[in-house]
């Protein structure tokens, strides 16, 4: 009886060399109520209805996983060998509940990180770096942290104020209670739905770097500080923007399919995955940011 010949797995065989660079990756996909497993060549999902479907893992940036999803160990190690990360999200991407990521090749850009963190001087440099982004004509040279934080909230619910006017949507402020989605209105609801996936495909694009989403320079106290300091750079047009659009354009009935196909061909038409890059090596005061693991 003839030996049986041994399977090449190509995803498993992966060089760092063959791989896209995360600019040039698609953001994410969204799956629920299925199974990850893997074939000859790829990751293939089946879906409730027994559909196969392969995915081009090596060209995913983040697999969103909601409920009702299983995955093999050897999926796992194939999506690592991709470097593509994986996120346990609630349904429809409304909480982000835990992520899983590859070791990254070195921590320069971690140990980078952690010095200015731990520097007071240079940490309120960094803080002042990310709010010049939203105060660009501000003299923000003397601000303390918790005075520029002020500044920000004023200006987030102004921004919320006017949205609700260039819409024509009644708006009574910022309302989210975990686990009573459905208690909020609708503009509520798609801005926890947005905000959630984009804190997903920043903490995949944050830990591909090389860096840690749980070192702030604005954010403190809570799981991802560094991606709250990023997401806040992106919300306007991302989340708040789209909720306010959204709103109306659905006359007020959640849908959430609109939701994410509106919410994904923002991130591709901002190409928010290369503009995150050169970001943070801006922010951080690096020329350029290492991309570990590429």
């Amino acid at each position: 009886m003839a030996e049986p010949q041994e399977v090449q797995r190509l995803l498993v065989k992966v060089t760092r060399e063959t791989l896209p660079q995360i600019k040039d990756k698609y953001p994410f996909i969204y799956l629920e109520r299925g199974r990850l497993e893997i074939d000859d060549s790829s990751i293939k999902w089946i879906d409730a209805d027994g559909q196969v479907i392969p995915l081009p893992i090596a060209t995913l940036n983040c697999l969103l996983l909601g409920p009702g999803t299983s995955i093999t160990h050897e999926a796992i190690k194939v999506a690592a060998s991709a470097n593509c990360s994986v996120c346990w999200v609630g349904e429809d991407s409304l909480l982000f509940y835990a992520a899983g990521f590859v070791p990254t090749a070195d921590t320069r850009n971690l140990r980078q990180q952690m010095e200015l963190a731990t520097d007071p001087e240079q940490a309120l440099s960094v803080a002042r770096r990310f709010f010049a982004r939203r105060f660009p004509d501000a003299d923000l040279q003397d601000k303390t942290l918790q005075q520029m934080m002020g500044m920000e909230g004023h200006r987030v619910r102004a921004l919320y104020q006017a949205k609700a006017e260039q819409y024509q949507v009644g708006w009574k402020g910022r309302q989210f209670v975990p686990n009573k989605f459905e208690m909020s209105d609708v503009t509520n609801q798609i801005l926890t739905a947005s905000n959630a996936a984009l804190y997903g495909i920043l903490s995949s694009a944050v830990h591909s770097l090389g860096y840690s989403p749980h070192i702030g320079f604005i954010h403190s106290g809570s799981p991802l500080p560094f991606i709250y300091d990023l997401a806040d750079l992106y919300k306007e047009y991302l989340c708040i923007d789209l909720a306010f659009s959204l709103t109306k354009d659905m006359a007020g009935r959640y849908n959430k399919h609109k939701i994410s196909a509106v919410f994904r061909k923002r991130v591709l038409e901002m190409n928010l995955l290369e503009q995150v890059v050169l970001d943070i090596a801006e922010l951080l005061g690096e020329k350029r940011a290492r991309r570990s693991g590429k």
